[in-house]
């Protein structure tokens, strides 16, 4: 339809084989429905929640508690130079995120049928605002590791302001994981139980409850193929004032990785999204 000239209203005009073009400007132009989803999401999450944000503290501690026990006490693995307790929860901040992540993005189509099915907008907003809403609980834990590491006496140094960087490379691999698993869950609906499965099996092949130092040389790089273990060890030294050292060929190849799934990940979301309303 051709717009009437003699309307000064704003309006969106929706042409076919353009959406590769204007991808970047309909983003920016949804930007408003992106942060209504996103908020949705966060009050969806603690909304009429026994426990509600408390949940964000003690779900860490819990873990916490279990691998000081499983893998302090009993399997008496080395904690370089700070508590263990630090070790394991430095590690727990970019898993936790990661993990809630995943999984709320890999459903989040599924979940959002009623407007993918009647309206347009561009899809990429929904599994985006549902990685969104984990950047909330990473807060609320980090500022609990701060005064677990106050507690001890082992704050954080300048080696902190390089957190940030290494949050980025968790949200664009959660994002690029999410991009892949939410376009095939449309598809194949077997996903949903996939994922849980992974989330589980990742817990113990990424370095949570053992410092990475622990893995033989010979087998670090292979180790490192798993972009998590990178990561959590640039969160670890960045929080542990160094203590616990980066393996930098790892962490180049975690790099790599990152850059390989989020693009992947988006360049396959993009190349399906136009049949998501056929299929759903």
């Amino acid at each position: 339809m051709v717009p009437d000239p003699s309307n000064k209203e704003p309006y969106l005009l929706i042409e076919a084989g353009h959406g590769r073009r204007r991808f970047l400007k309909d983003l920016w132009s949804y930007r408003e429905l992106f942060l209504f989803l996103s908020w949705r999401d966060i009050l969806v999450r603690y909304k009429q929640a026994v426990l509600g944000i408390a949940w964000s503290v003690l779900r860490p501690l819990l873990t916490i508690a279990v691998f000081s026990l499983v893998f302090g006490r009993l399997a008496k693995l080395p904690s370089p130079g700070v508590p263990y307790p630090l070790l394991v929860f430095a590690a727990m901040l970019p898993w936790q995120f990661f993990a809630g992540a995943l999984v709320d993005s890999s459903n989040s189509l599924l979940g959002s049928t009623h407007l993918i099915s009647k309206i347009y907008f561009p899809r990429l907003i929904i599994p985006v605002s549902s990685v969104m809403v984990h950047l909330l609980d990473f807060l609320i834990s980090l500022a609990l590791l701060l005064g677990l590491a106050a507690w001890y006496k082992c704050l954080p140094d300048a080696r902190v302001l390089f957190l940030p960087l290494f949050l980025l490379l968790a949200l664009l691999l959660v994002m690029g994981c999410g991009f892949w698993f939410s376009a095939l869950n449309v598809k194949y609906r077997d996903f949903r139980y996939i994922v849980p499965f992974i989330v589980q099996l990742g817990l113990y092949v990424s370095p949570v409850g053992f410092s990475s130092a622990v893995i033989p040389g010979r087998w670090r790089l292979l180790y490192a193929l798993n972009p998590l273990a990178g990561i959590i060890d640039g969160f670890r030294w960045s929080l542990l004032r160094g203590q616990a050292a980066i393996y930098w060929p790892g962490l180049w190849l975690s790099l790599l990785l990152v850059g390989l799934v989020f693009f992947s990940g988006l360049a396959y979301f993009r190349r399906t999204e136009r049949h998501f309303a056929d299929v759903i």
